[in-house]
């Protein structure tokens, strides 16, 4: 097959390309091209698209002609104040990805959503795929997540022949994203390298839980939805649901009981000194996400995850304590800058990424 992939230097798009067959005619599209004399960045050919560009549509239907799929995962998800704005590239380059595969005649779609996009559930219930995209108020990527689900009902309603499924996994990890997290949630603050030592206290509270699956799985069910021609929505997660205190022990030594709304407050106030770019947003999100039922993953697919939860959050912590990562610009390997280089960093005032509120 002729498969076209946006976003294909991040995490899934980078172990997608590893994970698809041999044979197949592989086009990656990204803003910044990689390393494409390295695995797996040289099984494709590359186009420098920008999806969120005006006018992109056009070009990108050029890319998709003959494509018998596309699978677009270009989402902005913790972008730095530089870089092009989240609505930019999440909503309107969407709109382009789609209008140019109904242009282009593209027979299956494949859209990465996320268990981001439901509304609440009852804390400790897994919900299935009906359960409604309303997002998460607090939270700018659940929100985009949620329109993004609004908009692939409309597509379907408008192009019924198009076959479109939606994955919606849940945090997505792997040891060569360790850079990618790390520019995300640390900063300077903490050095990605204290992550794992059993001596860093883990402030959380006590209620908190969270799913996690393992990025070679989560492309091993985009490869399954290519090979069936599957459509339709898909929840993906590691079966284990992780506690307070399980997370704790996979990121650090013993967890530190702290109210969320102590936790917010600190986190905010960090966000807002330029100290750790994470917004209080994803806390917001961690917080109140649903849970995923696989069941459907399971029995239409046949998806069987190689790695439980915590196998799979420890691989990313690996990762991050050993400076992993890709010849590509998303996983870049975290920076190991010298304590005066951090320094200076922490005397920036204001927030180093756009607001996730």
């Amino acid at each position: 097959m002729r498969i076209v992939i946006t976003g294909a230097t991040g995490n899934v798009g980078t172990a997608l390309l590893a994970a698809l067959e041999p044979g197949h005619d592989l086009v990656g599209l990204a803003r910044r091209l990689p390393d494409t004399t390295v695995e797996p960045y040289r099984r494709a050919g590359w186009r420098a698209v920008d999806v969120g560009l005006p006018g992109a549509e056009e070009e990108l239907a050029e890319v998709f002609a003959g494509a018998a799929a596309v699978v677009h995962l270009a989402w902005a998800i913790s972008p730095v104040r530089g870089d092009p704005p989240m609505w930019r590239t999440n909503d309107h380059g969407t709109r382009h990805v789609l209008a140019a595969a109904a242009a282009a005649g593209v027979p299956h779609v494949v859209v990465a959503s996320s268990v981001a996009a439901y509304g609440p559930a009852p804390r400790w219930e897994k919900v299935a795929e009906d359960w409604p995209c309303d997002g998460i108020a607090g939270s700018a990527y659940s929100r985009g997540k949620a329109a993004l689900e609004t908009l692939l009902d409309r597509f379907e309603e408008k192009y019924p022949q198009v076959k479109v499924a939606r994955i919606r996994p849940c945090a997505i990890v792997h040891r060569s994203a360790a850079g990618e997290f790390a520019r995300w949630l640390l900063g300077p603050a903490v050095p990605a390298h204290l992550v794992g030592g059993r001596r860093l206290p883990v402030p959380l509270w006590t209620d908190l839980r969270a799913q996690v699956v393992h990025t070679t799985d989560v492309a091993a069910a985009i490869r399954l939805i290519l090979d069936r021609g599957f459509a339709g929505a898909v929840n993906l997660a590691a079966p284990e649901v992780l506690d307070a205190d399980a997370l704790a022990g996979v990121l650090g030594g013993a967890r530190v009981p702290v109210p969320k709304p102590v936790v917010r407050l600190a986190t905010r106030a960090a966000w807002l000194g330029g100290v750790l770019p994470v917004h209080p947003g994803w806390l917001e999100l961690a917080d109140r996400a649903a849970l995923a039922d696989t069941t459907l993953a399971e029995t239409a697919l046949g998806w069987q995850p190689r790695y439980d939860a915590a196998a799979a959050l420890a691989d990313l912590v690996a990762g991050l304590r050993a400076g992993a990562g890709a010849a590509s610009a998303p996983l870049a390997p975290p920076r190991r800058d010298g304590v005066l280089a951090r320094l200076r960093s922490l005397t920036r005032v204001g927030p180093s990424h756009q607001s996730q509120a």
